[in-house]
């Protein structure tokens, strides 16, 4: 058996919270984290319709791309929009999970859908994401006590790379130093200069960790006064980031391109427009799921041929074309592209629960949340 919420940890570790924009509201808005799971649904957006078609099929969770509660509210009136929702939720035993920017930060989430359903090849963020910050701790302990020290630190969260942990880097030298008037020196004496065989130890860690491993060091090491340095590393691009960038495996016409995201992201009223050059030959797209009219700049900056976003304001688009050097604009509707994010969500569940050894059903919903309805 699974519950809500061993299901939404699966989800959390797929597209962590902390990859959220710092305005979003992701993770479990509605529901008992404890009830049973035994059929998951998910859609975009959260409408009337959708929970009407969650309790249909019997799911038990419902995980949508869009927050229910983004923005606050103050009371959960049946007469209003949001409240009526939360009560249906609520009356129909479903809980409500959203991911949502951390989705389209994560791998496995809306950019990369998206721009796999464009065909793109070789992704990578648009955005990325910096990785953790870490730090280096360097010290110099006698010989003897080298593997007590590199112990102390490693407890204290050092030395962890991967699926590695008390990794360090050593290496011996002479050590000197003279005790002055004061002192109560472990090796030595006052006045007189000393030379000591040592062990430099070398560490990285979480910069997070860094007042614990400086406290365990102290703590652990022989000296009276240990000598040490912290250095705070460069930090890595990482795999998560707003977007993705990649190539088309074959060069395509901006007008064949276009045809070709419209035929992959589902049908709706708007449809997808092309702005730009419908001959120009395209070979670097860029991809931003929803909304993406923000990231512009960063777009032109990466020199791409082409960018497939959706919700582009007419004076946006047309400032953005007028520049000699501005790739074409693909504007996708805002549901039609997250709408290519939950197959994958979908085999990100149905792994998790297959790892978890329990059985988990899971469906998607087809009704087009798209708030235009028809084209005149």
């Amino acid at each position: 058996m699974a519950t809500v919420r061993e299901v939404t940890g699966w989800l959390e570790a797929a597209y962590p919270p902390h990859l959220a924009e710092d305005w979003d509201r992701v993770g479990l808005a509605v529901g008992d984290p404890d009830a049973e799971v035994t059929h998951i649904h998910l859609a975009v957006d959260i409408t009337d319709a959708v929970i009407a078609e969650a309790a249909e099929v019997g799911a038990q969770l419902l995980v949508t791309h869009h927050p229910l509660l983004l923005r606050g509210i103050h009371a959960v009136r049946t007469d209003q929009p949001k409240g009526r929702l939360v009560a249906a939720l609520l009356r129909g035993g479903i809980a409500q999970f959203a991911a949502h920017t951390n989705a389209d930060s994560a791998p496995e989430g809306v950019a990369q859908a998206l721009a796999s359903a464009c065909g793109l090849v070789d992704q990578r963020p648009l955005r990325p994401v910096p990785t953790a910050p870490l730090d280096k701790v360097v010290t110099f302990v006698p010989t003897a006590d080298a593997e007590d020290v590199i112990d102390a630190l490693a407890a204290a969260g050092a030395g962890a790379i991967g699926d590695y942990d008390r990794c360090a880097f050593t290496a011996t030298g002479t050590g000197t130093f003279r005790p002055l008037a004061g002192a109560n020196p472990t090796i030595g004496s006052v006045g007189a200069i000393e030379r000591i065989e040592e062990v430099r130890i070398e560490m990285v860690l979480p910069r997070a960790r860094r007042a614990a491993v400086l406290a365990a060091l102290r703590a652990a090491h022989p000296y009276e006064e240990p000598a040490f340095d912290v250095l705070e590393l460069a930090a890595e691009a990482s795999a998560n980031g707003l977007g993705r960038i990649g190539r088309l495996a074959e060069p395509l016409t901006a007008r064949e391109f276009a045809r070709r995201v419209a035929a992959a992201v589902p049908e709706t009223a708007g449809g997808v427009k092309l702005g730009g050059d419908p001959e120009r030959l395209l070979r670097d797209v860029a991809v931003v799921g929803g909304a993406g009219d923000s990231m512009l700049d960063a777009v032109r900056a990466a020199g791409v041929d082409a960018y497939v976003t959706g919700d582009l304001r007419h004076h946006a688009a047309q400032d953005f074309l007028a520049h000699d050097d501005a790739p074409v604009l693909v504007d996708v509707p805002h549901w039609a592209a997250e709408w290519t994010w939950l197959p994958l969500a979908q085999r990100v569940l149905d792994r998790a629960a297959a790892d978890a050894g329990v059985r988990v059903r899971s469906t998607l919903s087809r009704i087009v949340t798209d708030p235009w309805g028809e084209r005149h």
